[in-house]
């Protein structure tokens, strides 16, 4: 199974390319977006990433719920970052 990951996009750096910046919980990544050049994108639009590329437009509603569905699904694993993993 593949996870997509809602993204905003918060740059589109050289409009002659198929890139933009985008950020995922504050986190900036450039992605590839050369599935979407009929899409128009610009910034403060919201895509669906997997592994470096935008695969999708989605509208600011549906990436709100998709990332809170997210963040639900992991609310009850532990951290392994919290000093409690067992190294």
């Amino acid at each position: 199974m593949c996870l997509g990951v809602p993204a905003e996009v918060v740059e589109l750096p050289d409009p002659t390319e198929p890139r933009a910046i985008v950020a995922v919980a504050g986190v900036r990544r450039t992605v590839a977006t050369d599935l979407l050049l009929d899409e128009g994108l610009a910034v403060g639009d919201w895509v669906l990433v997997h592994v470096g590329f935008a695969l999708a437009r989605l509208d600011a509603a549906e990436a709100a719920r998709t990332l809170d569905e997210i963040r639900r699904l992991g609310a009850d694993q532990p951290n392994p970052f919290d000093g409690a993993a067992d190294v």
